[in-house]
């Protein structure tokens, strides 16, 4: 049955693949965000800002709402203001208007007790969520691939790409990881909100195959068509790096990459039906190479 679903901070990469599942399957796309337009036809796009509270009065009418909003690096708004505060907000505007269900998209890896703060304001988010009173979904994905992603298409790409005679590897590099497919997140999105056992229930969402950081360079190394040696280099020299101005790679992303991000799928499997692609047949897309099956 179609329903009137509001996503708050979609107008990103998950947020797009999303979108497309719900307005595929006939529901009504409310989004906003601090942008207030996107590339999904079929949608509406609206200027808010959940960190402010601003906008936040068109939840109003919905049937779910959905929270996206998140960053992975502090530039014009910080953890605390996406994580946290623009929880609150929505959790309080979902309350006025009457709006019932929350699908709330966390991170795999969000826990107290960590030294990554997206971590930390990622888990806070998380229990302001369960103790809101709503019917409340957590999803907490691992690594999303899929095109237009920001982990494989850009940085693991640009890092084989650079103008060096070797790949430079963050330490032995074998953090673990589990990627799972955007689309495979959005079917999940969007049996929740068929399925009633998934209230008050969170899934951590994970693809078919681990894989090391090693494993996931050496990966894109090769879909590329690159033949360079991956070099380890001391984390030491890294933490360093990541202090400076700028750098790109911040000591908050460094921490999340050295403590892997893997989990088990049997929760999610036991509720979920998922084509569960592996990265391997969706990467030659995702890094644009010529002649890749759309």
């Amino acid at each position: 049955m179609a329903s009137k679903i509001v996503l708050v901070g979609g107008s990103g990469f998950l947020g797009t693949h999303l979108a497309w599942a719900l307005i595929a399957a006939g529901h009504e796309v409310s989004i906003l965000s601090r942008r207030g337009r996107g590339p999904v036809k079929g949608v509406r796009y609206l200027e808010a800002n959940a960190a402010t509270g601003k906008g936040l009065e068109a939840i109003a009418g919905a049937d779910a709402v959905g929270y996206l909003a998140g960053i992975i690096r502090e530039r014009e708004q910080t953890f605390e203001e996406v994580h946290v505060e623009g929880v609150r907000k929505v959790l309080d505007a979902m309350q006025a208007a009457g709006s019932g269900r929350l699908l709330h998209v966390s991170a795999l890896g969000a826990r107290p007790g960590t030294e990554s703060r997206y971590f930390e304001t990622k888990a806070r988010g998380e229990k302001l969520v369960e103790e809101s009173g709503l019917q409340w979904t957590i999803f907490r994905p691992s690594l999303v691939f899929g095109q237009g992603d920001e982990f494989f298409s850009k940085v693991l790409k640009g890092l084989v790409r650079l103008p060096l005679p070797f790949i430079p590897l963050i330490g032995d590099g074998h953090y673990p990881f589990r990627p799972v497919w955007a689309g495979d997140v959005a079917r999940a999105f969007l049996q929740a909100l068929e399925k009633r056992q998934t209230v008050e229930q969170s899934y951590d969402l994970v693809g078919p195959k681990e894989y090391t950081y090693k494993d996931l360079v050496r990966l894109v190394r090769d879909t590329l068509g690159a033949s360079k040696p991956l070099i380890p280099l001391p984390v030491t020299l890294f933490r360093l790096v990541a202090a400076l101005p700028g750098a790109p790679l911040t000591r908050d992303q460094l921490a999340m990459l050295l403590l892997g991000n893997t989990g088990d799928p049997a929760k999610m499997l036991e509720v979920f039906e998922l084509s569960w692609r592996h990265l391997e047949n969706e990467l030659p897309r995702i890094l644009g190479i010529k002649g890749a099956e759309a």
